[in-house]
């Protein structure tokens, strides 16, 4: 099988070199960085230099691969992915985009393909996981803790971010949606702070962020949801602070005749700061818990995850933990574990007992390992 996958920042190179063990890969990125790097890793892996905002070139740049996997930027992500499916490709995504991947979901029954999207760590695992556990019981909540963390947080942010910068901001201002009582309501982001105890981690604060997306549609009989961001005590007072100040406003000022927004000056100065170092070791701490009832009786699920950079392999917890999620959902597709058509997150991926028992020993195999607490 060739498969193209579009993007080589930290996760689409540990996708690529994942899948490169088994299949035919070539790797798309604008960055001749990146892709050096993916190179210098796996020279078995083909490589292209690409502007992936050039949608009208995928029908040409796709035609020889069987399946495609997107991992662009978030800004891009929706239009990449109906892209690809408008090519008549079958899709694992990981972009994180903020449209409605749902809304494609007519396109890909008409081009007759498969979409698993949001296939990454949370969202992604943690839908699986209550996808699955909506077919063996009535859920009434679901929570979700989830924090991607360097291992030696430095002041004063205590953070350094696996990822984009304006990703961070932008889940820092987007207000929060969540489930109570069967209705939707909207909370502003970083509310909400309560303190948890995390083993092999120590105390995290968790705050209100805007991770449920498609399970606030597609479960709609579950009446309380919530998913919150995990951070190192200070992160967030600092942070409120610069928002307060107006460091995430979006509107241009002009400083000396040039005009700029706030926000991407804010964005521009916090990529010295918080950019995660090639090799810097971090860790992806996660718990997902499932109330609900069976028969009569009480049942609470209860999942955690505790991973760390691999200094052996030199790859980040944040991409292993997102990017061999990715690649569970293209062996689902190429073992045709999982063949409907349309667009599906994973939660309705998980509601397939051997999908979601396929996933967990993937990356079990990979040391991705998510503990029941019993």
């Amino acid at each position: 099988m060739k498969i193209a996958v579009l993007g080589a920042g930290m996760v689409g190179r540990a996708i690529a070199l994942d899948l490169a063990i088994k299949y035919d890969v070539t790797s798309f990125d604008v960055s001749d960085n990146n892709l050096s790097i993916l190179k210098s890793r796996n020279s078995a892996i083909e490589t292209k230099r690409a502007d992936l905002q050039e949608f009208a070139s995928y029908s040409e740049w796709l035609s020889p691969f069987d399946l495609v996997v997107t991992a662009v930027p978030g800004f891009m992500g929706y239009k990449c992915l109906e892209a690809v499916i408008s090519c008549g490709k079958d899709v694992a995504d990981i972009s994180f985009f903020p449209e409605d991947a749902l809304q494609l979901d007519a396109l890909a029954k008409q081009k007759g393909v498969t979409v698993i999207t949001d296939v990454g760590v949370a969202p992604g695992m943690s839908n699986l996981i209550l996808g699955y556990f909506n077919t063996q019981m009535k859920v009434t909540s679901f929570e979700c803790y989830v924090g991607g963390l360097p291992i030696n947080p430095q002041p004063p942010f205590f953070y350094k971010a696996p990822f984009s910068p304006i990703d961070v901001i932008e889940e820092y201002i987007r207000p929060a949606r969540l489930k109570e009582k069967g209705e939707i309501v909207t909370r502003p982001a970083l509310t909400e702070r309560e303190m948890m105890q995390f083993d092999g981690v120590g105390e995290l604060e968790a705050f209100n962020t805007d991770g449920l997306r498609s399970l606030l549609f597609t479960l709609p009989d579950i009446p309380d949801m919530k998913e919150k961001t995990l951070r190192y005590p200070g992160h967030i007072d600092l942070i409120l602070k610069l928002k307060q100040a107006g460091f995430f406003n979006e509107k241009a000022v002009e400083v000396k005749g040039q005009k700029i927004s706030p926000l991407e000056f804010s964005s521009r100065v916090l990529i010295d700061s918080w950019k995660l170092g090639e090799e810097e070791e971090e860790l992806t701490v996660m718990k997902v818990i499932v109330d609900g009832e069976s028969n009569g009786k009480n049942i609470r699920v209860d999942y955690s995850l505790l991973d760390k950079y691999d200094t052996k392999s030199k790859t980040s917890s944040m991409s292993r933990t997102t990017g061999y999620t990715c690649t569970a959902a293209v062996e689902l597709i190429n073992k045709k574990l999982f063949t409907e058509k349309g667009v599906f997150p994973p939660e309705l991926v998980g509601s397939k007992k051997e999908c979601f028992e396929y996933v967990l020993q993937h990356l079990n195999e990979r040391g991705v390992k998510w503990i029941r607490n019993l």
